[in-house]
């Protein structure tokens, strides 16, 4: 399979912002923040079907916010750690917003998450 045409940037801000429009996307990526992981670790949270959870990975992936890589029989879903940098640039060219600090961003993700997808309770 050939790798996506480069998108011109305007495309790839679209498509970017489409991405992030999206809860479970977001969420998808708060995961991706702690290390890669296989499409059907990805999904385990969620009340969607793999076929589902697929096609957001696609749109994550076409968006250049993850990467995926086939090992073995898995398929394996990692972060683009650059990927919001362009978006991050064209916000501040507002003037509106402070630069975005992606390590708080993480935190946000991590709260945000937290909050959907509450942790297991400790087991006694």
């Amino acid at each position: 399979m050939q790798p996506p045409l480069p998108r011109p940037p305007q495309d790839r801000l679209d498509a970017v912002f489409a991405a992030l429009a999206d809860p479970t996307r977001r969420a998808i990526l708060s995961m991706l923040l702690e290390d890669d992981m296989a499409v059907t670790d990805v999904a385990a949270p969620f009340a969607m079907s793999l076929a589902a959870i697929s096609k957001h990975l696609g749109i994550l992936a076409q968006a250049g916010l993850i990467s995926q890589e086939k090992r073995g029989r898995v398929k394996w879903c990692k972060l683009e750690p650059d990927a919001l940098r362009e978006a991050s640039v064209w916000m501040q060219a507002f003037g509106q917003f402070e630069p975005v600090n992606l390590d708080a961003f993480e935190r946000f993700l991590e709260r945000d998450l937290a909050t959907d997808f509450p942790a297991d309770p400790p087991p006694d």
